[in-house]
């Protein structure tokens, strides 16, 4: 039976080049494995197969131009093709361990790595499982960490683990096969000078293929690594080159956006990460650029012995602690910050937030003051969109957004963590506050994945159930401001007669002054206040 693999939904494009095929006829091909890559005015992007086989015919070639639906290739034997090319062993000693493991063996299913948001790679820090062990279905393979968040991934089946394909310390993206399970009814799990010898299989095979970090460094130029200065990752992401240019890229700590492409409309080219590589090597060589990990070239603090004066302890920061810190200095940097600080009557708001607690309680839920807070900040940006923006890489344009998601600064054990809500504009007080318990627990459990920490329009930094009065939150770039809210106090207010007790809450609002004028961002403040004041302004 033959199947047609088809170009998917690529957008509002008519035409677009291809710029490589990955296949030819008579390759064994997987599902979701690329076929080809296609080039726009905008991005490169990879073809995946929806389906797995043996390649008949290739209908595509480079420099043709395709849109949606037309034929890339045909192939016979569909997923069964797949499957039997994923039985085979991969080299000489994966194959003597097939040998003599498969023999009356049920079938063989790949854990691959789940869906894990917006990020091409991101580091294995844990491998909770062995060669030969029996999984069950959900137990935890593995542990990944981004720059935001540690996360498990559960196992899709349940069976005798036969191969192990990630370590520690490896980089692996959606689709990444962690390894493979035979399900039940197989043969009993493999002594251990089995797994020995399989494990060590991978081991040579990487060996042979991947040189380490400290030959890269010790090769020619172009192949050491870039200083380690951080990389801008919306920069990087929208820069304008291949797949294999921007691995390339990730390989050698280069910042794609910062270099300038010299090949067809500005395509960032290998020879120009190169060039760039050694420019910045030659920089840091003769002083002109810092070598430190933030890249500013201001003078490092010096070391200071404490033991000298009397007792210390020396207590690990978490790694969302140290990224934290990176990302927070990056945006302090890079950012030119103002803080605008106002204060606002929630004295009813209050009232009727009370007033709601016997019917959340019923739903299950907690109201807290977030919840309007989200309604009024989203009824701001409506107002003045150009908080809903981020600056273009080259910092010549706004990038308006026309959706409401927002993010919570979130204290967790481990570190400061900003989880995202998302279409805050269609979503009510009961179904925000049942948002906020369900990505706090996910925040304080460590469950939170790069896709629940992205994508925010605007952040809101709360101390409330902490205390004091007025901070400067820094901005989260690439968004151009971040609303902090305090404890609110009963203060004597005013009312033309006679001083009444009014709630007061305080307000800073941080702004990126590049895109935001204090003018505008006092409207914004005042504009939230006067929401919170009469909520029911917002909720109409």
């Amino acid at each position: 039976m033959s199947i047609e693999i088809r170009v998917p939904d690529i957008g509002d494009f008519d035409a677009v080049d291809v710029i490589e095929v990955l296949i030819k006829a008579g390759d064994n091909i997987e599902a979701e494995q690329s076929v080809l890559v296609l080039e726009s005015d905008k991005a490169s992007m990879e073809v995946p197969a929806s389906s797995g086989g043996v390649v008949e015919s290739v209908n595509i070639k480079v420099g043709d131009k395709v849109k949606e639906g037309d034929v890339i290739a045909v192939l016979s034997g569909g997923e069964k093709a797949a499957a039997e090319e994923d039985s085979q062993p991969k080299n000489e000693a994966a194959q003597e361990t097939s040998s003599s493991n498969d023999k009356g063996s049920g079938e063989t299913q790949e854990l691959t790595v789940p869906d894990i948001g917006d990020f091409d790679s991101v580091s294995v820090i844990e491998v909770n499982v062995s060669l030969g062990q029996n999984i069950a279905k959900d137990e935890t393979l593995i542990t990944l960490e981004s720059d935001k968040a540690s996360m498990e991934v559960p196992a899709e089946f349940a069976g005798e683990l036969v191969s192990l394909n990630v370590k520690v310390g490896d980089k692996v993206s959606k689709g990444t096969v962690i390894g493979t399970v035979k399900a039940a009814g197989g043969k009993p799990a493999q002594s251990a000078q089995a797994a020995a010898e399989n494990k060590a299989a991978p081991a040579k095979e990487e060996a042979k293929t991947a040189p380490s970090t400290a030959q890269k460094t010790s090769d020619a130029p172009v192949k050491e690594q870039a200083p380690a200065i951080a990389i801008d990752e919306d920069a990087f992401a929208k820069a304008y080159a291949s797949p294999a240019v921007r691995r390339f890229a990730r390989e050698l700590g280069a910042d794609l956006g910062k270099i300038n492409g010299t090949g067809r409309n500005n395509r960032i080219l290998e020879e120009d990460v190169k060039s760039w590589i050694k420019q910045t090597l030659a920089s840091v060589a003769s002083g002109s650029v810092s070598g430190t990990a933030s890249g500013t070239g201001i003078p490092p603090i010096p070391a200071v012995d404490f033991s000298k004066f009397g007792e210390i302890e020396e207590q690990k920061l978490s790694r969302i602690n140290i990224l934290t810190g990176e990302a927070m200095t990056r945006c302090w940097l890079n950012i030119p910050h103002v803080t605008q600080h106002d204060k606002c009557d929630i004295t009813e708001l209050e009232a009727f937030r009370q007033s709601l607690k016997a019917a959340a309680e019923k739903r299950g839920v907690r109201v807290t003051m977030l919840a309007f807070l989200m309604k009024a900040l989203v009824a701001g940006l409506k107002e003045y969109p150009r908080f809903n923006s981020s600056l273009s890489p080259d910092g010549k344009s706004l990038i308006l957004k026309k959706y409401y998601n927002i993010g919570i600064a979130v204290d967790t054990p481990n570190g400061l963590v900003v989880p995202v809500i998302r279409d805050v504009d269609k979503k009510g007080i009961y179904e925000l506050s049942a948002d906020l318990m369900e990505v706090s627990k996910k925040a304080r459990d460590g469950k939170l994945s790069p896709k629940d920490m992205s994508g925010a329009s605007m952040t809101i930094s709360s101390l409330g159930g902490i205390g004091g009065e007025y901070f400067t939150p820094i901005v989260n770039a690439p968004e151009v401001a971040i609303l902090g809210v305090s404890r609110s106090t009963m203060e004597p207010i005013w009312n033309g007669k006679e001083f009444e007790p009014r709630l007061m809450l305080p307000m800073s609002l941080s702004f990126d002054h590049r895109v935001i004028d204090g003018a505008l961002a006092a409207r914004l403040t005042v504009f939230i206040g006067q929401m919170l004041t009469d909520m029911k302004k917002t909720l109409l």
